[in-house]
């Protein structure tokens, strides 16, 4: 029998009781959070490899425990925070006040985001979009809140796991691109949702997973367009 579509909000509360329930050992794993001042530096320089030395307005979309958003703000850059799971963001929250970083941190959906249009020089997201019902529309949406010209920047992969777990075990047919994408799949799903000047660079140096990476994964950006 074919299971029932669920409608979004169903979908993301099952999401959002996924990543609660990891949050407080969520750093534990290598691949996810900093765990070697050398890890560290080698995530910095592909930052600012591809970021620049320009202090900019940045929004981390689905910022889980704030990995990305503490390296960006170490860079100098203005950085806020979003994550659908409080238990999430609250683990963030105590890893920036560790920090001279001052880092806003907002609940919120990355679908339909409540900030205004314009509003960021730049938006990163890490392993995001594979958890989102409508990842299209929300790369639309973040395009509403960079100016034009302004960057996308995803710290993506392809994992393509054996069998779904736990909460995924319900919603991941509901889930576009559940298991991530390899990056040219990616990259069309990016232009067809108006991104221009995509490209990619795989991230393959064990350094910046702690380890010999299991999957694919790679950084990908785009421009806004004008």
């Amino acid at each position: 029998m074919t299971q029932p579509t669920r409608d979004d909000e169903t979908v993301k509360e099952f999401v959002r009781r996924h990543w609660d329930g990891r949050a407080a050992t969520f750093d534990e794993e290598p691949q996810h959070g900093i765990h070697t001042d050398e890890q560290r530096d080698r995530w910095l320089e592909v930052l600012r490899e591809r970021i620049g030395d320009e202090p900019r307005r940045v929004l981390d979309a689905g910022c889980g425990t704030g990995v990305l958003s503490l390296l960006l703000a170490e860079l100098g850059h203005d950085v806020t925070g979003v994550d659908f799971a409080p238990s999430m963001l609250e683990r963030a929250r105590e890893k920036a006040r560790a920090t001279d970083h001052s880092i806003e941190f907002h609940r919120g959906d990355a679908e339909s985001l409540a900030v205004p249009d314009d509003a960021f020089e730049l938006l990163t997201a890490r392993h995001l979009v594979w958890t989102l019902p409508n990842p299209a529309a929300a790369i639309r949406e973040w395009q509403r809140v960079v100016e034009p010209g302004g960057r996308i920047l995803l710290v993506e992969g392809y994992w393509d796991h054996d069998e779904p777990w736990d909460e995924y075990e319900e919603i991941h047919d509901d889930l576009p691109l559940y298991d991530g994408r390899s990056p040219d799949e990616l990259r069309e799903v990016l232009l067809e949702a108006g991104l221009r000047d995509v490209e990619y660079d795989p991230l393959r140096d064990p350094t910046l997973w702690g380890r010999a990476p299991r999957h694919d994964y790679y950084l990908m950006s785009g421009t806004v367009p004008r």
